[in-house]
């Protein structure tokens, strides 16, 4: 009897409201793969290295905010609703699965962890929690088009600001996109240098430090908003700099260790600056504090709320979203997938060298190209006509999977990177002889004396597509009704001669795609 007694005391003793959230974690993890596995692979780059550290600083925030959390459990009719948000964040990243977009599925699951707060300490409680939760979506990476519309954007801003620096010296320096001329040395500002390996740890820690920060919410917004002025005006900054040290002692000074040694100055450049405009905020208060006091740094007590996970109480609500979760998760592993379809095409190598009395010469692109353009095969070549003083230029880059890092980059954005400055943007409706009339983008492109005409569109599974978002969402669609994420950038460019009417322009590029465009469909499947 005694032995019976003690093993039921030690049943009773067993932390089953952990053990359930355990549970509850290795039944939606089916959901979560996907996301998990792409960001371990981001994390693995330069802009989100730092990714590890925003969950542990998340869990410190969390820890910290717990002190002034209730000891009692919260009434069980109020958790409800953490059901509810688990319940939608499994639905949403179930369709970031079935599309195959991981980034839909990693914030499915930051929206599943704040329905585990609300489950566990309940809708009155868990619902102050927000700001920790909040904070995990600086690990995360950008979507990519995202990423590439701010890559660009911060690459021009940054090498235009480090220029003029380097002209306040009176260095003559040229900037031509993102390449700065010193004359004997050119520097590329590269993806690398565009300045996001350093917003967001940067936005991160302005986070932090508004969270930490005893003040207005006034000086609070103040402190995040100057995030990323601050990373792209310490960036350009930088970036003056080392145009200035290779001016003055070589190239060497680009590279190496001195290079990273320069991020790591931006970094604590930022901190100093952001602890500065504190102090200046506080002094705005008719009661300024220094800035030790100013910041709520006095906190080293983890154990008592440690201790307080073994003591989460299981309920009715936590057994339901169990049950939710496993069954939904059984349904899930049983359910068909459709296979991803990998459609049959014809390699880039094997494409006419002739068409239609034009003879194209194929041009690889430089190593370092081909690496950001990312595409599973390109075509690059120029058609020559005898009766024609200008060739055309035929680009192709075809993607079969899109849904990754890899995906289509908008000419829009990426010529002015090289120096292009774009005018006379907009659609233009072609008529062929062999198809419907369809929308390409066209544009005329200038870098110093010479004009080029530039004709592209997206091709997504046979459908022509002007719109970089819209190309992306037909991704996400198809990706989950057909199976198919494959696409393609098409683009044709002619040089515009001197004293030659755009319209002759115009009138070439559309004879090229009539001949040209028939053929390409062995390459561009629909």
């Amino acid at each position: 009897m005694s032995i019976a007694s003690t093993n039921l005391r030690a049943a009773r003793s067993l932390p089953w409201g952990i053990l359930g959230l355990g549970a509850l974690a290795l039944a939606c993890a089916p959901f979560f793969a996907l996301g998990l596995q792409s960001l371990g692979a981001a994390w693995s780059t330069p802009e989100y290295s730092h990714g590890p550290l925003i969950p542990l600083i998340s869990l410190y925030l969390f820890a910290r905010e717990l002190r002034h959390a209730p000891a009692h459990s919260s009434p069980q009719h109020t958790r409800w609703q953490g059901v509810v948000v688990i319940i939608a964040a499994l639905a949403v990243a179930a369709f970031g699965d079935l599309a195959q977009i991981p980034d839909i599925v990693t914030y499915a699951l930051i929206g599943w962890l704040m329905g585990v707060v609300l489950l566990v300490m309940g809708w009155q409680a868990g619902r102050l929690h927000w700001k920790p939760v909040l904070h995990l979506i600086f690990m995360l990476p950008l979507p990519q088009i995202l990423y590439w519309k701010l890559t660009i954007a911060l690459q021009l801003i940054s090498s235009e600001l480090g220029v003029a620096l380097v002209r306040a010296f009176d260095i003559p320096v040229y900037l031509s996109g993102n390449v700065i001329d010193l004359g004997v040395y050119k520097l590329q500002v590269a993806e690398a240098c565009s300045g996001l390996r350093y917003l967001f740890p940067i936005l991160s820690f302005s986070y932090l430090f508004g969270i930490l920060y005893r003040g207005p919410f006034w000086h609070k917004a103040v402190l995040f908003a100057m995030a990323a002025p601050l990373t792209v005006g310490l960036n350009s900054l930088r970036i003056g700099v080392v145009a200035i040290l290779v001016n003055s002692y070589g190239i060497g000074q680009a590279e190496g260790f001195l290079h990273v040694f320069e991020g790591w100055v931006i970094f604590g450049a930022a901190i100093a600056i952001l602890s500065l405009t504190a102090v200046g905020l506080q002094r705005l208060t008719p009661n300024p504090r220094p800035l030790s006091e100013a910041l709520d740094l006095n906190y080293t007590r983890f154990a008592p709320e440690l201790r307080r996970l073994t003591q989460i109480a299981p309920s009715r609500a936590l057994i339901v979203a169990l049950g939710l979760a496993a069954l939904a998760s059984a349904a899930w592993l049983a359910l068909p997938r459709p296979e991803a379809l990998s459609p049959a095409r014809s390699d880039f190598s094997t494409f006419p060298r002739s068409i239609e009395g034009w003879q194209g010469e194929m041009r690889a692109l430089e190593p370092q190209t081909v690496q950001v353009l990312g595409a599973t095969d390109y075509l690059n070549a120029v058609y020559a006509s005898p009766d024609r003083s200008a060739a055309v230029n035929l680009f192709v880059a075809w993607y079969a999977d899109q849904t990754g890092g890899a995906g289509i980059h908008s000419p829009e954005v990426c010529l002015p990177v090289g120096g292009w400055e774009v005018s006379n943007f907009g659609p233009r409706s072609l008529t062929l002889p062999h198809r419907a009339s369809f929308a390409v983008n066209r544009a005329v492109i200038t870098k110093g004396l010479n004009r080029q005409l530039v004709y592209y569109w997206f091709d997504e599974r046979g459908v022509a597509m002007i719109n970089d978002w819209r190309a992306k969402l037909s991704v996400i669609v198809d990706g989950v009704t057909r199976g198919r994420t494959d696409g393609a950038l098409i683009r044709y460019v002619t040089p515009i001669g001197p004293g030659e009417n755009v319209s002759v322009a115009d009138a070439r590029l559309t004879q090229f795609i009539a001949h040209s465009l028939p053929g390409l469909g062995a390459y561009v499947p629909d």
